[in-house]
């Protein structure tokens, strides 16, 4: 078991499945400082467990996924500088856990998610949706400046014009229009939508893990800056699938008409 300090975050392992479970659904599922410290445990744990092939993110109670940061809490836990800058950190380190994931991330993203609970979707590879699902920044309507790293995660994804009206309009967007706009990958109705990610997952899960993390690899270099790019790295993890035992795996599988049984080596 992991110490995560809180209930309000849910780590639970089903298969190759790791389960990051927002638990506040009395607060929309609002992001405590003690949730923010938990999410690098929870995922530091999933990355070093080699049964956990992906890993799933969701909100607990079926009305949000994440609902931004705990306001209710920034008089006590925000209100001289020394305290800002401590929280500041703790998100930082759990928006970097986050995206620094090599393992597949998918959001399964039912109700609101909005601002802060955006943000942290977008950190997912993958976001699926139920039907009735909403998403905006309120930035605009509540006066608040957006650090250029959102911003152009943002804009990276959906493109300038639709991170425009985004921020600009600060409305929420129907699951339809998030899917328009590219913000989603998939839409289901909510009925469906556990078992449409939970399909997506041991789909994933069942494939080779050293292709799926070159691939994510490669992506991420992708979107950075020509001269930031490590194509190194990418050649290596490139040539470690070929020399791989899952790669004769797969090709023994595929001449005896089986699924492959990859261990990641």
């Amino acid at each position: 078991m992991i110490d995560l300090g809180t209930d309000r975050m849910i780590a639970r392992k089903e298969g190759g499945i790791g389960w990051m479970i927002f638990n506040a659904p009395d607060r929309r599922n609002a992001v405590s400082f003690a949730m923010w410290q938990a999410i690098p445990k929870i995922l530091k744990a999933f990355s070093e467990d080699d049964e956990v092939r992906v890993i799933v993110m969701r909100g607990e109670g079926g009305k949000a996924f994440v609902s931004g940061a705990d306001i209710s809490e920034f008089a006590e836990k925000r209100s001289t500088p020394e305290q800002v800058a401590i929280y500041n950190d703790a998100t930082e380190a759990a928006h970097n856990a986050m995206d620094g994931l090599e393992k597949p991330f998918i959001a399964m993203i039912q109700g609101f998610c909005i601002g802060g609970g955006l943000a942290t979707a977008l950190d997912a590879d993958i976001r699926i949706a139920s039907d009735d699902s909403k998403f905006g920044v309120p930035a605009a309507k509540l006066g608040l400046g957006y650090a250029y790293d959102g911003i152009k995660r943002l804009m990276d994804l959906v493109g300038p014009s639709c991170a425009k009206e985004i921020f600009f309009t600060a409305k929420h967007f129907t699951a339809a229009e998030a899917l328009r706009m590219g913000l989603i990958n998939k839409v289901v109705p909510a009925a469906e939508l556990e078992a449409t990610v939970r399909d997506y997952a041991e789909t994933i899960a069942a494939n080779a893990p050293l292709t799926v993390k070159a691939v994510k690899a490669t992506v991420g270099e992708g979107v950075k800056n020509p001269d930031e790019r490590d194509l190194g790295m990418i050649e290596r993890m490139v040539k470690a699938c070929f020399d791989s035992a899952d790669y004769v795996e797969g090709r023994t599988a595929f001449m005896e008409k089986r699924k492959p049984a990859f261990q990641g080596r």
